[in-house]
């Protein structure tokens, strides 16, 4: 028995996809660690850039999956992917800023 119906789950993708998109970095600069085992393993480095993608992105849409789920949960559905377009923007906007300042 799932928590919602099924045509409920596909109207929580865009809002999962943008939390993702916001959560990329910052859930993605931690995996250095995984980077340095993956250089001493046996695996190309293919194959070791490929593993790392992988993780990444696999972190990021669990994340924000979850954070989709809490925020539709406290606040509803709307919101929660209003609030990620609004981070994905403010993301874009912070990443913006700080180029020009270093120009």
């Amino acid at each position: 028995m799932s928590l919602l119906p099924a045509v409920d789950w596909m109207l929580l993708l865009p809002g999962m996809a943008l939390w993702a998109l916001a959560l990329y970095l910052p859930l993605s600069l931690p995996l250095g660690r995984l980077e340095e085992s993956l250089q001493a393993g046996p695996l190309d480095a293919g194959g070791q850039q490929l593993v790392l993608v992988v993780a990444s992105l696999a972190v990021a849409l669990v994340t924000g999956g979850l954070v989709q789920l809490v925020l539709c949960w406290a606040l509803g559905p709307g919101w929660a992917s209003s609030l990620a377009l609004m981070a994905v923007l403010a993301g874009l906007g912070w990443g913006l800023l700080s180029r020009a300042s270093r120009d």
